[in-house]
């Protein structure tokens, strides 16, 4: 492990504030969005989860690293994140299930760490302005380079990501003698979701996110599922339509993060830039009919327009989970059509498995539109 002494390093926020620390690993500039996660553990899940593409993350788990890394964790076949701000970094690991340690790990990514830095301060201060646009590197002070690359480093806002992060090409998941055939449009879709339907006798079938309605439909689905991914819904444009196109044939469909606000927007609602987002594995959801909260792994920037009553433009759904945090839409459902979504990450395990369930009921909506 490097020493603390050596390597200095630096976290410069488009606003001017400057953080120290060390660096470890590649000591290119990293510009990037900065935003934080609560999860207190799961790192291994959240650098290679597509919907931080892009971004650099802070922790705010004091320590990081302390049970290593493993071949089965990963959300995704690469590290995802731009970049990684700690308090401490372990100098040793310990868990059964371990293979390595989470500083190679990362260097072999060619992902920089930052350690050392005060996480409290930083995550206090994004809660505060808001997440924005950042660059970290090697150094006591950011060089004249590092500041052009900040400046230049364009917003969140319109970017396209899923469509760096998707597949390339369609592949299938699962045992293909499954009864339940799943078509899964790929924003940035997580692993632990695939498991989860084949553990509910799916064969799922993942497409490239621009795959047009007709090319789904030839492959006759059960049901098609909306995949959670990073960057702005409004620029993924392509997916409305084939969205619309899908639902109008009856087809049950369930979306998850980005795949919500995809259908939020296909029905004419809206959606906006939140100041911080929601990214951790404790944020409490109720649910509208029933009254009962939810306790929620969440990971976005992003959210559908709207409050407990309605979706501002989109009379055709209705909400179904809010935010108690904020009042933010939490999900929805079409009126008349098997078509629902939530935000929040039910095939996360922050702790409960609380939200779970709905692949139940999205399996029951499959096999009732079957019969």
């Amino acid at each position: 492990m490097t020493d603390l002494r050596e390597r200095p390093g630096f976290l410069l926020l488009e606003d001017g504030t400057l953080f120290h620390g060390v660096i470890h690993g590649a000591a290119d500039i990293t510009v990037a969005e900065v935003v934080f996660t609560t999860n207190m553990s799961g790192y291994q899940e959240v650098f290679t989860d597509p919907s931080y593409r892009g971004q650099i993350v802070v922790m705010t788990a004091p320590m990081l690293g302390n049970y290593g890394v493993n071949p089965a964790d990963p959300e995704s076949s690469e590290a995802q994140v731009a970049g990684v701000v700690c308090r401490e970094l372990a100098r040793s690991y310990s868990n059964w299930r371990a293979e390595g340690d989470l500083e190679s790990y990362l260097a072999a990514a060619n992902i920089p760490l930052l350690e050392g830095v005060d996480t409290r301060r930083l995550t206090r201060h994004l809660r505060t302005v808001g997440v924005m646009r950042g660059v970290m590197g090697a150094g006591d002070a950011p060089s004249a380079d590092a500041v052009a690359a900040l400046e230049s480093c364009p917003s969140m806002e319109g970017l396209d990501l899923a469509s760096r992060v998707t597949t390339k090409e369609r592949y299938d998941w699962g045992n293909p003698d499954a009864p339940n055939h799943i078509v899964a449009l790929d924003f940035g879709i997580k692993r632990n979701i695939l498991r989860l339907f084949d553990e509910a006798e799916c064969r799922i079938t993942v497409v490239p996110a621009q795959t047009t309605a007709e090319e789904i439909m030839e492959l006759e689905p059960a049901g098609v599922f909306l995949s959670n991914g990073p960057g702005d819904p409004d620029a993924v444009s392509y997916a409305p339509d084939t969205i619309r196109a899908i639902a109008d044939q009856q087809v049950p469909m369930f979306g998850i993060c980005l795949g919500h606000q995809l259908i939020g927007l296909t029905y004419g609602g809206a959606t906006e830039k939140m100041p911080y987002g929601h990214r951790g594995g404790n944020h409490p959801v109720r649910e509208v009919e029933t009254g009962r909260v939810l306790i929620t792994s969440q990971n976005h920037g992003f959210a559908v327009r709207g409050s407990a009553d309605e979706i501002p433009g989109a009379p055709e759904l209705r909400v179904t989970h809010v935010n108690l945090n904020d009042g933010t839409v939490e999900g929805l459902r079409h009126r008349e059509l098997p078509v629902f979504a939530v935000q929040y990450h039910p095939e996360a395990a922050p702790g409960p498995h609380d939200a779970r369930p709905l692949f139940n009921e999205f399996m029951e909506t499959v096999r009732k539109a079957r019969r």
